[in-house]
Order: C-alpha cells, then structure tokens, then sequence
C-alpha cells in the first residue's frame, strides 16, 4: 500500500468516524432531552431506561473519540487544524460535533440539578413521613410513657 492509498484511507476512516461521533451526539441530545421531560414531569418510571440507553451512547462516543485520538495523535495535531490539512470538508461536521457536545454539557448540568431538587423533596418528605409515622407508632414509647406528638409541619405543605 502506498502513502497516498494509506492516507486516503485515514482521512476516510476519520471523516467517517467524525460523522459516526456527530449522529451518536445527536442521539444523546434525544436521550437527554427525554430525561429532562421525565424529570419535570412526573415520569420518574422512564429514568432507569434512559439511564441505560445512555450509558451504552457513552460508551459508543468515547469509541468513537479514542478511535479519533489514535488517529491524531501521530501526526500531533488537533481535529481542525488535520481537516484544515486534509479533509476540509469535514469542518461543518466538527463544528456541529463541537456544538453538541456544549449542548449536552448543559443539558446534563441542567438534568443534574433538576435530579438534585427532586432527591432533596423526596427526602424532605420522606422526613416528615417518618416524624408523622414515629408520632402514630404507638400510643406508648418504649419507655413506657405516652408519645406526644412533635412539632411537625402539615403533610403536603413546603
């Protein structure tokens, strides 16, 4: 195999690998997008799948990215300056590549902290259920005296 054939076969491997990595993004937008829907809805039930759907798109990108990488890393440059080089054509694609990947970062931050809200509510609630259930438990305590109910706030309330 010549240079030129080896060289060929390297730019379409990496723009092909590029647009694999750009569709793979893209469903990862899907998924995330979906999670979000779940988080403010109340679909919590469509969380496990998601979560397992994304974990596999995970794997795929850093496939994918490792593959790019190796690739790169001989001949030391970075993926727009070797498209720049080699494959111009395939700079939209890196750009697009490039701006999911900033959208997926905000989308997993903002899905983050939307899981942190509802984790911090369900054991707010979990708290005044155990206060209103160790209340109720029983007319007596185990020491004999009457349990007197806490100070509590109403269930339901903020």
């Amino acid at each position: 195999m010549t240079s030129q054939q080896t060289a060929t076969n390297t730019t379409e491997l990496l723009l092909s690998n590029l647009n694999d990595e750009c569709e793979a993004l893209r469903a990862f937008v899907v998924l995330l997008e979906d999670e979000q829907r779940a988080l403010l809805g109340q679909h919590t039930e469509k969380l496990l799948p998601l979560s397992e759907a994304k974990i596999q798109l995970a794997d795929k990108l850093s496939a994918l990215a490792r593959v790019r990488q190796q690739h790169l890393q001989a001949g030391g440059l970075d993926m727009a300056e070797w498209l720049k080089r080699n494959a111009a054509q395939g700079l939209p694609t890196w750009q697009e590549t490039r701006r999911l990947a900033a959208h997926l970062q905000r989308l997993n931050q903002t899905n983050g902290e939307l899981i942190q809200i509802k984790l911090r509510y369900n054991q707010q609630a979990l708290g005044v259920l155990y206060g209103a259930a160790q209340s109720t438990a029983g007319l007596y305590g185990a020491d004999g005296q009457p349990n007197q109910p806490s100070a509590s706030r109403v269930l339901g309330s903020v």
